[in-house]
């Protein structure tokens, strides 16, 4: 399977915002919930957890759209690509769609969340599954196994 290579550069579709990231992902995901399935159009939506001080937008403004709750979804004002979500209360990561990524084929999901929604079909390859959210303190353990297997 291909490695990240840093720093890696995406954008939205219509490529009017552009962004970098120059930090590996703390984590990997696949959200199952039934909003990140309206909000991608597809059985779950998937996330890179990148560190705040590793990821600028180059070009362009992305816009906030989906529910303007709580947690802030960015999206490309033009193409209106969902391209990443900065969670409330949470500053020190953005959680990137990684498929914004020019090269994403490095891309699998470490954990999946919200499998209490996903739709019966849906499969995906990660080692880690929780029928909502892993609990506040699996995160850190979560965090050091994905460091583990990242090398």
């Amino acid at each position: 399977m291909p490695t990240l290579t840093l720093p890696a550069e995406g954008g939205c579709r219509c490529g009017r915002v552009r962004l970098k990231i120059s930090a590996k992902p703390l984590l990997t995901m696949a959200c199952h919930c039934t909003g990140c399935q309206s909000m991608s159009s597809s059985a779950y939506s998937l996330s890179a957890a990148i560190p705040s001080e590793g990821f600028e937008i180059t070009k362009g403004e992305p816009v906030v759209g989906g529910l303007h709750g709580a947690s802030k979804h960015y999206f490309c004002g033009y193409c209106m690509t969902w391209m990443f979500t900065r969670p409330e209360g949470i500053d020190w990561f953005v959680n990137l769609r990684p498929t914004m990524l020019d090269d994403h084929t490095w891309f699998a999901p470490f954990i999946e969340t919200w499998t209490s929604e996903k739709l019966p079909w849906a499969a995906t390859a990660a080692v880690h599954s929780y029928e909502a959210l892993p609990s506040f303190e699996e995160y850190e353990p979560l965090v050091a196994e994905y460091a583990g297997i990242q090398g």
